[in-house]
This record gives C-alpha cells, sequence and structure tokens, in this order.
C-alpha cells in the first residue's frame, strides 16, 4: 500500500487510486467542500490501519467506479477485513447506494457502530452527532477477482 488518501481512499502501487467498497467516510480533500465532522480522525483510523501494511486486494463484479478508481476490498495478512473494521469501529458509513457482497453486514456493523457510539457516531458536530446519507455518492462494486499487493 502506498499511501491513504482520506478514509475511504487509498493509493495502491501498480493498481493507483483504490475506492474501499460499501464504505464512506466523512470527507477531508475534496476542494469543494469544507472537512466534514470527523473527517481527519477517519483518514487517521484508515492510515493507523493500513499504512505500511502489506494487503491483498478483491473485487465486486464492477472493477472501477465512474471515477476511474479502482473499486476493492481490502484484506491485510493477518485477515482483517479493512473496509469492515472502518465501519464496525465507527469511522465511516455503510455505503448502500449500489448493492455489494457484504451490504447486509456492513448495515449491521453501522446500526453496532451507532448503538455503541463509536467513532462518528459519538462525535457532535456543533449541537448533533454527524447525520448523512452515505448513499450521495456513486461508486459501484459488484462480483469479481483478486488480487495481492
Amino acid at each position: 500500500m502506498e499511501r491513504v488518501v482520506d478514509g475511504d481512499t487509498i493509493i495502491v502501487q501498480g493498481v493507483g487510486r483504490v475506492r474501499l467498497i460499501g464504505v464512506d467516510t466523512p470527507e477531508t480533500v475534496d476542494p469543494r467542500r469544507p472537512v466534514e465532522c470527523f473527517g481527519k480522525e477517519a483518514s487517521a483510523f484508515t492510515k493507523r490501519l493500513l499504512e505500511g501494511q502489506r494487503a491483498r486486494l478483491e473485487y465486486d463484479r464492477d472493477r472501477n467506479d465512474r471515477y476511474g478508481r479502482t473499486l476493492a476490498y481490502v484484506y491485510l495478512p493477518n485477515g482483517t477485513f479493512a473496509n469492515a473494521e472502518i465501519v464496525r469501529q465507527g469511522y465511516g458509513h455503510a455505503y448502500t447506494r449500489f448493492p455489494f457482497r457484504y451490504l447486509d453486514e456492513f448495515r449491521r456493523y453501522e446500526r453496532e457502530a451507532r448503538m455503541g457510539q463509536r467513532g462518528l457516531w459519538g462525535a457532535r458536530c456543533g449541537d448533533a452527532a454527524p447525520e448523512r446519507s452515505a448513499d450521495r455518492r456513486t461508486p459501484t462494486a459488484r462480483a469479481g477477482g483478486s488480487s495481492e499487493l
């Protein structure tokens, strides 16, 4: 893994920009928008989880989104499923706009993080915990293959 761009996007040597399937974290690098509540924390979590790690990419049906990013599930050598861990720990929403292989599990992980007030679900931004639809972007992901990093 070369570097973390933000909480749900990484750059992988030989692959390029990779969008984590099923995950939507608060924005930190969109020049058209301010940094969103808990965005810096989400990016830092993904950096701690992935930077300097060898990882295996696994693909769903659609390999790229409309922005040309590779769509992938990311697995660490110890078996950690990075996409799921980000949602489970409350650093991102389950991105449910398009179906993907682990949709039901990711919804459950998000529900559990909300109930446990983990990560962004326990954060306060102004007077309320961050609430926004994870369905506002359009990466697509479905059935595919895998590759080693």
